[in-house]
């Protein structure tokens, strides 16, 4: 079995987001990273399924136990079977990521993480996502962490795009300023 990444991972993540309907995806999505999960942690599990030595039925028979108890519509039992066949079943961490990613795209929304130095009022908050929502063009869905080291402002992460308005932030840029001259 070979690691799948990027854009391998992205066609199978599309083929993915082909098969079930577009709302099942959040939940769906969130037990395929379970089985991902499982997969990185238990070796044995992980080398039942990449062992050339076990059949592909008994490969199928293995995703089928594992379906049954997550309780995964067929469509899910015939994708993890198709990835099994093609060798990047242990890539299914990958796979989901981008099956995230693209999920947010379609549905137009976007997911961050804002760090503060306090606890932020729910009117700064709403500020903070309507702000978000038309900066991005799309609903933003945010978590929110409290980080006392920024001393004072806030850190937006969407995606792979850092908005950094901390004053540690601030100060880092003039430190580096400072020291360019």
């Amino acid at each position: 079995m070979r690691k799948v990444r990027g854009t391998k991972a992205k066609k199978y993540a599309k083929q993915f987001l082909s098969l079930v309907n577009l709302d099942q995806v959040p939940e769906i999505s969130t037990k395929l990273e379970k089985v991902a999960l499982f997969m990185q942690k238990e070796k044995k599990f992980r080398n039942i399924i990449t062992s050339p030595s076990f059949s592909d039925e008994e490969r199928a028979g293995i995703i089928g136990y594992l379906c049954e108890k997550f309780q995964f519509p067929e469509e899910v039992k015939k994708f993890l079977y198709f990835l099994s066949l093609e060798g990047v079943l242990t890539g299914l961490d990958e796979i989901v990521r981008y099956i995230n990613i693209l999920y947010l795209e379609a549905k137009k929304k976007a997911k961050g993480l804002v760090t503060s130095a306090i606890d932020l009022p729910e009117t700064i908050k709403q500020k903070i996502v309507d702000s978000l929502s038309i900066i991005t063009g799309r609903d933003v869905e945010l978590q929110y962490e409290t980080d006392p080291t920024l001393i004072g402002g806030i850190r937006v992460k969407i995606g792979s795009t850092m908005y950094d308005l901390s004053i540690k932030g601030q100060l880092g840029l003039l430190r580096d300023k400072l020291i360019k001259g």
